[in-house]
């Protein structure tokens, strides 16, 4: 064999074993999981859920929680709140490990939503998957008597400006969390014949209700019920 052939064989046998050890660091790393920042703690069971009613699933990120493109999303902190509102989530927080803030309210935001147009429509079956017995009698008994005066609701949520913790806390196996909804809402009221009675859809008013949810701890279900109505 001569000398230039046992140095080509060296320089080929030296780049194989270059090229083998890239490839395979490279295909380890490959068959490594990546975990998401935030999956070590929603991939596990009982995680946080969405805890309020009909608010299933997982919603999608908004935008500004996302962040821009190909950079990692900010840890959230906790909402600004008194502190005994803080020490009362965090009551709940200590007997519930699955409740996120966070999530509440936002489902609380949806629950809102819902509740009040499902009383508007009339649609008490809704409703009775939303509220407690005292809450759902009082809405049903609403209804009923704007039925009876062949009177219907054409009222509009404009928008929610803005949804404060007033107090939160456990109570007697039951966490409890009240809320003060600020919101913009035109109403109206038609009689049988559909002409407006009261209000108007093009001046909206601004109504202030505070709304108590409650969830019984020892309960399977993630879901909140409304149990206590008040104007703010």
């Amino acid at each position: 064999m001569t000398p230039e052939i046992v140095i080509l064989a060296m320089i080929a046998a030296f780049l194989g074993l270059r090229l083998y050890s890239v490839l395979g660091r490279r295909a380890e790393h490959e068959e490594e999981p990546i975990q998401g920042r935030f999956e070590g703690r929603q991939g596990q069971p009982g995680a946080p859920r969405v805890p309020a009613p009909k608010v299933d699933g997982k919603p999608e990120a908004k935008a500004e929680e996302r962040g821009r493109a190909g950079q990692p999303q900010r840890a959230r902190e906790m909402p600004l709140a008194p502190p005994s509102v803080e020490r009362g989530l965090a009551e709940i927080s200590g007997a519930d490990r699955r409740f996120d803030a966070y999530a509440f309210l936002e489902g609380a935001r949806s629950a809102y939503r819902l509740i009040l147009e499902s009383f508007w429509k009339g649609d008490k079956a809704e409703l009775r998957a939303l509220c407690d017995g005292d809450v759902y009698e009082s809405f049903a008994a609403a209804i009923d008597a704007r039925a009876a005066a062949g009177e219907t609701m054409d009222n509009r949520l404009i928008r929610i400006e803005d949804v404060a913790i007033v107090s939160a806390g456990v109570e007697s196996g039951y966490a409890r969390i009240t809320l003060r909804f600020r919101s913009d809402i035109a109403a109206v009221t038609r009689d049988a014949e559909g002409h407006v009675i009261a209000g108007s859809l093009d001046d909206a008013i601004e109504a202030v209700d505070v709304w108590t949810f409650s969830r019984q701890l020892n309960s399977s279900g993630p879901d909140w019920l409304l149990d206590e109505t008040d104007a703010g």
